[in-house]
């Protein structure tokens, strides 16, 4: 490998960590939607040069999460309410076939595990700690099945439509709502029976229900 395809390939590698990293901290609501990132920060932070920096934003920006400007800068994507109904109607319907396919791959081990998080997510203390746990709920519940666009669409779904769910699960923190705990447990109940045609429907009307709630109240996408 000659010196200038080792510096690329450096490159690669710390624009995929960057990226990494970068992700996480959007997910986790470091950033919010419409907030600039600025390079030299990200490069003074990561100890990396512009060149992975701007690897990473670009990687992030084939997955929605990053909008860039040419010659102006990046920033966090601000999806529209049009774009944010679109994407949860997706995860509607491709979402419960993701399940289908793992059900018959999760053991009992793996759903006991379910449960416990179901069980955590009715005591948890703050909504932080509810989504962490929401979403190691639901991705646990896809991983297994070996699939060649399905999971990683999903996964990206789920990242750009974070910041969204979090709107959500405080304003219904602050409704004293407990629907979504409901719809969990007849979710679980369902994986436990191994029943694939109820999985399926509890899951996409899970996932409905807060796509209604977020068009009833557009308010939700402004924060």
């Amino acid at each position: 490998m000659t010196a200038v395809n080792e510096q690329t390939a450096t490159h690669g590698e710390a624009g995929v960590r960057i990226a990494s990293a970068l992700r996480d901290e959007i997910v986790a609501g470091a950033y919010v939607p419409g907030e600039r990132i600025r390079q030299e920060d990200l490069a003074e932070r990561y100890g990396a040069s512009r060149v992975p920096v701007r690897e990473a934003l670009r990687i992030l920006e084939t997955e929605g999460l990053v909008t860039l400007v040419a010659n102006t800068g990046a920033w966090v994507s601000r999806p529209s309410l049009a774009e944010c109904d679109e994407m949860y109607q997706t995860r509607e319907r491709i979402e419960p076939l993701l399940l289908r396919y793992n059900i018959p791959l999760l053991d009992d081990e793996r759903i006991s595990a379910l449960g416990r998080l179901v069980h955590l997510m009715e005591t948890a203390e703050d909504v932080e700690r509810f989504l962490a746990l929401d979403r190691e709920f639901h991705l646990s519940a896809y991983e297994l099945a070996t699939t060649t666009v399905l999971g990683g669409l999903v996964v990206q779904l789920w990242n750009r439509t974070h910041h969204y769910r979090r709107a959500f699960a405080r304003a219904s923190t602050v409704d004293g709502d407990s629907t979504v705990h409901h719809e969990h447990h007849l979710l679980l109940a369902a994986i436990r029976r191994r029943d694939l045609d109820e999985a399926e429907r509890v899951l996409a009307a899970h996932i409905r229900n807060t796509r209604l709630e977020l068009t009833r109240h557009p308010e939700l996408l402004e924060d």
